[in-house]
C-alpha cells in the first residue's frame, strides 16, 4: 500500500539529511519550490515538514523569509560500560567531561542540591525506609551549548551526612564515585537499566526538546560492598545521544574500532 504524499515528500528529505545531502544549518527548499517539486498541496508539503519538525531534524526560523533549517546538533556517544570510570589520577575533571573532551566537543554543566522526600521505588532501590529524604544532585549538562542531558542522582541522607561534600551546593571537581571512593565507599557493582520512552514537560524544557523527541534513560543503582550508596538517573536527549556498550575483550574490538581501544 503506497504511503500518503507527505510522509513520502517527509522521507525523501529524511533521506538527504541523513546521507548529508542538506546538512546541519542548510535551509531546505521553500514551501513554494516543494510544491512545484513534488507537485504537491500547500497543507501536504506542511504536513511533510511538520512530520521533520516533530523528529527533531528540522526548525522552523520565525519571521518573514524564515523557513526550515537542518538542525545543528553534536550527536555524543554514551559509553555505557565505561561510564563514571575515575579519569586519570591528576585530572582535575569527572568522566563525563574527560568522555566529551575524547569525542571532540566542548563540556560544560549547571549543578544544584536538593533534599527530597523519594518514592517507594526509590526507597527500595536504596534500601531505606520507605518515608525517607534523600539528598539530590542534578546535573544539566552541555554539549557545545546545547542542553544534551540531565542527571540526577541521589544519595541516601545518612551517607552524605558521612560524607559532606555531598551536602554542598556546589560541583564536586574529581566526581562523586571518586570522593566516595576516597572516603571509603568504592562501588564495586553497577546495575544498570535502560528505558527509551517520551519526556516529561520539565525534561522538555531543561533539554530544549522540539516536540516528538523521545529520550534514552539510563539508571545506575551503584553498590559497596556493604549497600547501595546511590541511584543515577541519566536522561539523554533522543535527537543528541547514542548509547554503546561493549563486553568481553575490548582488544579485539579495538582492532576494528580504533576508538573503542581501552584506555
Amino acid at each position: 500500500m503506497a504511503q500518503p504524499k507527505y510522509r513520502q515528500i517527509a522521507s525523501e528529505l529524511r533521506d538527504q539529511i541523513v546521507s548529508g545531502a542538506l546538512r546541519e544549518g542548510d535551509r531546505l527548499p521553500t514551501e513554494p519550490k516543494l510544491q512545484e517539486q513534488y507537485d504537491a498541496s500547500r497543507n501536504t508539503v506542511r504536513d511533510a515538514t511538520a512530520l521533520l519538525v516533530h523528529e527533531g531534524l528540522v526548525h522552523r526560523v520565525p519571521g518573514r523569509g524564515g523557513g526550515m533549517i537542518v538542525r545543528r546538533r553534536a550527536t555524543l556517544t554514551f559509553h555505557a560500560h565505561r561510564a563514571e570510570m575515575p579519569a586519570q589520577p591528576t585530572a582535575e575533571t569527572d568522566a563525563w567531561r574527560s568522555e566529551v573532551a575524547a569525542q571532540g566537543y566542548a563540556a560544560s554543566q549547571d549543578f544544584s542540591l536538593m533534599i527530597r522526600s523519594i518514592s517507594p521505588d526509590l526507597a527500595e532501590r536504596l534500601h531505606v525506609e520507605p518515608d525517607s529524604v534523600a539528598v539530590l544532585r542534578r546535573c544539566i549538562r552541555y554539549v557545545n551549548s546545547q542542553p544534551s542531558s540531565l542527571q540526577d542522582t541521589y544519595y541516601p541522607m545518612d551517607l552524605a551526612e558521612e560524607i559532606r561534600e555531598l551536602l554542598s551546593p556546589k560541583d564536586i571537581p574529581q566526581g562523586t564515585t571518586r570522593l566516595l571512593a576516597e572516603r571509603g565507599h568504592e562501588q564495586v557493582a553497577y546495575y544498570d537499566e535502560y528505558v527509551s520512552r517520551m519526556p516529561t514537560p520539565e525534561e522538555t524544557n531543561l533539554l530544549g526538546l522540539q516536540p516528538g523527541t523521545s529520550i534514552l534513560l539510563h539508571i545506575r543503582t551503584g553498590y559497596t560492598e556493604h549497600r547501595p550508596v546511590r541511584v543515577s538517573f541519566n536522561v539523554l536527549a533522543g535527537d543528541r545521544n547514542q548509547i554503546v556498550t561493549t563486553h568481553g575483550d575490548l582488544r579485539i574490538i579495538a582492532r576494528f574500532r580504533p576508538e573503542e581501544a581501552p584506555e
